[in-house]
């Protein structure tokens, strides 16, 4: 019932969906860093590994780096920018979900995911200094990413096109104020 009800979201009242939202957002970031931390134990100074091949095609290996930069190591080297940047944008970013959480469940939803992946990159750049890396798109030469970057990414397409095209719409039947 509780799988249900978190998966489509419904039946919750405000605070009960903030708090669904916080559970969502510490297992995301928990696993961020599980794997991680696997990644360093078992990646760390040895060869890239397989992980998809194809008809002998190597699609996506498991490759370990060290990001001390944003994006594709956009500004490398700038801890303190890198650190600030990601404190601003987590703050925007959860204000936006507070603010709105009654709006719209889904935008919430997809605000959580930008959150997670910011925070657990972020707790990456304090404990470490840099971003830990792992994930190597071989098809088509890729940056290297991690499980973070796929939330923040993820997130923000999402949010994106919900803004863009279903946010503030009525459902199809539902009568508005003016008819």
């Amino acid at each position: 019932m509780f799988i249900g009800r978190l998966v489509f979201l419904k039946g919750y009242t405000g605070e009960q969906m903030i708090i669904c939202m916080l559970i969502i957002t510490v297992l995301l970031v928990a696993a961020d860093q599980a794997i991680k931390f696997w990644a360093v134990s078992e990646l760390s100074g040895s060869a890239s590994r397989e992980f998809i091949k194809i008809a002998g095609n190597e699609i996506v290996n498991l490759t370990y780096t060290e990001n001390t930069g944003a994006a594709f190591s956009f500004m490398s080297g700038q801890q303190w920018f890198t650190i600030g940047f990601a404190s601003v944008a987590l703050i925007i970013f959860t204000l936006y979900m507070i603010k709105n959480y009654r709006e719209s469940k889904m935008a919430m939803l997809f605000s959580v995911l930008v959150i997670s992946g910011g925070i657990g990159n972020l707790i990456d750049r304090i404990r470490i200094g840099y971003v830990v890396d792992y994930i190597e798109v071989r098809l088509f030469r890729f940056a290297i990413f991690n499980f973070a970057d796929i939330c923040v990414t993820v997130g923000i397409v999402l949010l994106l096109i919900y803004i863009l095209f279903f946010f503030g719409k009525k459902p199809a039947g539902e009568k508005t104020n003016a008819e």
